[in-house]
């Protein structure tokens, strides 16, 4: 483990590469588990954009885990000290859609690792470059940022929320409860014990109640455009996670549609904004 910045962009150019067979199981339980009244999926459906999350699923064994349920670092990802590891946000372009039933690959590499000074404490961004290909080539291109951070000390302020930037003209309520939390987290194979061992989140990291994941508040986001606007594929999406989403109250899933796309937010029960997205469709055929 070192946090020195020599050691750690050493982790630059770092690659791997996994293949995974799109089932339709995970998509009809995801379904599910987000509401939907989907029709059973079957061979040659399209996957809708990000359910690849689905797919390509860590499997460390047990005795190579860390305390907090993450894999050990220092195998893939760089082996920062900082205790805590987020989600911090990313990029899509997605050029055509995967489908049930193909096999896919995904490629992976360390584009940077970035070790900076914050306001409360040191901090290393890394950004994993992804691409996802089909039976038919690149069908996604992802870009994914990380943050790892040093717990926060007691008593340090609550940073004030951010309003969001536009008047919402879509909504959608959501109940953060345990059980939805739980079934995300089997659906991806997360054993980080933020999502769901209270007394750990509460004793351990201090924090007020069970973190809600990052990927799932993304997955909400581009759900939303998927009710909202049926009909309109997307080209590109890109996300930033700007506040901790808990269990301890409902939160909105919230947009509204402007030229050529959307945008999207998570608003907390403070009404500041947790999540924020930006939509572009792709034009119509």
């Amino acid at each position: 483990m070192t946090d020195d910045a020599d050691g750690l962009t050493a982790w630059v150019g770092r690659r791997q590469s996994l293949e995974d067979t799109i089932a339709a199981g995970p998509v009809e339980r995801l379904a599910a588990t987000l509401d939907r009244d989907d029709p059973p999926p079957v061979a040659g459906d399209p996957l809708p954009p990000a359910w690849h999350w689905l797919y390509f699923l860590p499997s460390s064994p047990e005795s190579e885990l860390g305390l907090d349920g993450h894999d050990a670092r220092g195998g893939f990802l760089p082996p920062t000290k900082l205790p805590r590891r987020m989600w911090a946000g990313g990029r899509f372009t997605f050029k055509q859609p995967l489908r049930i039933g193909e096999v896919a690959r995904r490629d992976s590499e360390i584009a940077s690792v970035t070790p900076k000074q914050g306001r409360h404490g040191p901090l290393v961004f890394v950004t994993v470059r992804h691409t996802v290909s089909g039976e038919n080539g690149p069908a996604i291109e992802e870009e994914h940022d990380i943050v790892y951070r040093d717990a926060p000390a007691p008593g340090a302020p609550t940073p004030a929320p951010i309003a969001p930037a536009r008047e919402a003209v879509w909504r959608r309520a959501v109940e953060p409860n345990p059980v939805l939390l739980f079934r995300f987290s089997a659906l991806t194979f997360n054993a980080h014990r933020i999502h769901y061992d209270r007394p750990y989140v509460t004793g351990e990291e201090g924090y007020p109640g069970l973190l809600v994941h990052g990927p799932l508040l993304a997955i909400l986001l581009l759900d939303l455009l998927r009710r909202e606007a049926p009909d309109r594929a997307l080209a590109s999406f890109d996300y930033r996670a700007m506040a901790p989403v808990f269990d301890t109250a409902p939160f909105t899933v919230a947009g509204a549609p402007n030229d050529g796309g959307a945008s999207v937010w998570i608003a907390g029960a403070d009404g500041g904004v947790a999540m924020a997205g930006e939509a572009r469709f792709a034009d119509r055929s």
